[in-house]
């Protein structure tokens, strides 16, 4: 019985915080269309181009942030993301493996209803910013 009291009290809760991030992102969520990053954003380098204590800091960062929308896989198919209009991204679709690191980058920083913006995110300080990679601050 503890089991199922469990089961049913956590899907609960994750349906509250779905809908509370449904209900937040308003009607501005719904007839997005395509997302596209300024063109500027393509000229952002990449500072972490093949470095391995960053890709693993990385993986570390999507699992605890971007799964539950996105699913493991990148697939767009998380729990939290079902409820969500748009639909998470599908990372793993042509169109999405054909954007720049840039352009990639200024989405997760700026953020686009129901998605967050994470510009602090992985940050030590919480305080670092796109500047702090290379990127130019938009002014």
């Amino acid at each position: 019985m503890f089991c199922r009291r469990g089961v049913f009290t956590l899907r609960a809760a994750l349906a509250v915080i779905c809908l509370a991030c449904w209900g937040a992102a308003g009607n501005n969520a719904y007839g997005q269309t395509k997302w596209t990053a300024p063109a500027s954003a393509n000229s952002y380098q990449n500072p972490y181009q093949g470095n391995a204590n960053a890709t693993a800091e990385g993986k570390n960062l999507y699992n605890q942030l971007c799964a539950i929308c996105h699913g493991n896989k990148g697939k767009g198919d998380g729990l939290a993301g079902m409820t969500l209009k748009p639909r998470p991204a599908n990372f793993t679709n042509k169109p999405v493996q054909a954007q720049t690191d840039g352009a990639i980058y200024w989405k997760i920083t700026e953020g686009n209803l129901p998605m967050a913006s994470y510009a602090d995110a992985g940050e030590p300080d919480g305080g670092r910013g796109p500047q702090d990679c290379g990127v130019p601050e938009n002014n």
